[in-house]
């Protein structure tokens, strides 16, 4: 199974622009991604950016990158246009906004292909009760066999007789996604669909059009960064 990292990263993030490039103690985020990348069993690390002063960043650090069209409107359509001619098997699409992402969760992604089922796979995490109730963070339910039911920014599921949070029944969604590389050329052929629209969630669009979503379990409580407040806080928890 040949493996791909791709890293899309766009400049103009609309809560908080230029995001590939700020820095967390004088490194680039993109920086973190590619490094977290690097420490995975992936044959391919590759940086995606419709912007030359990431190409540039990214090649000041070593790193390989390419420019890709401006017009995706996902980070998904943007891997899709790098991966399309690539003989790869399984790609994994890795944002810039997990600094703290450990790499072994990556290679869990990765395993999760041996399971012929498997066409998408995404990570989740612990929920807290404060998230719970947090429309910036994507909880997700799920079915016996690990396949999401469902994404949403609502508090799901939603205890009908009270009761906090319970632990392996309430989950987090981690934005990094893993597809084989044909269904991914699937999806990003699709047009958004009603639900991605209402929640502003691309993975809703895969589920709407029959595609499940197998889920991987972290134990690891990952912040991304999203926000300036997002910023801040994941620089006070770097060594």
């Amino acid at each position: 199974m040949k493996k791909a990292v791709i890293i899309p990263a766009r400049y103009a993030s609309s809560r908080l622009p230029g995001k590939p490039l700020r820095l967390l103690k004088g490194k680039p985020l993109v920086q973190y991604a590619y490094e977290i990348a690097k420490n995975t069993s992936a044959h391919i690390v590759l940086v995606a950016t419709d912007d030359k002063r990431i190409l540039e960043a990214v090649k000041s650090f070593g790193g390989e990158a390419v420019l890709t069209s401006s017009d995706h409107p996902s980070g998904s359509d943007r891997v899709a246009e790098v991966v399309r001619d690539m003989e790869v098997d399984v790609v994994v699409n890795l944002q810039c906004d997990e600094p703290l992402l450990q790499p072994q969760l990556i290679d869990a992604l990765f395993e999760a292909f041996k399971n012929h089922k498997v066409e998408i796979a995404t990570l989740i995490g612990p929920l807290s009760q404060q998230e719970w109730i947090d429309p910036n963070i994507v909880k997700v339910v799920r079915d016996k066999e690990g396949f999401a039911l469902y994404f949403s920014r609502a508090p799901i599921p939603y205890p009908r007789d009270g009761g906090g949070v319970k632990e392996g029944l309430y989950w987090r969604h981690i934005g990094v996604y893993a597809y084989r590389k044909e269904t991914l050329l699937k999806i990003t052929s699709l047009p958004p669909s009603p639900l991605e629209l209402e929640e502003k969630l691309e993975q809703l669009r895969f589920l709407e059009n029959g595609f499940k979503i197998f889920t991987v379990p972290s134990i690891y409580r990952s912040p991304s960064v999203d926000t300036e407040d997002d910023l801040r806080k994941v620089i006070e928890l770097l060594p």
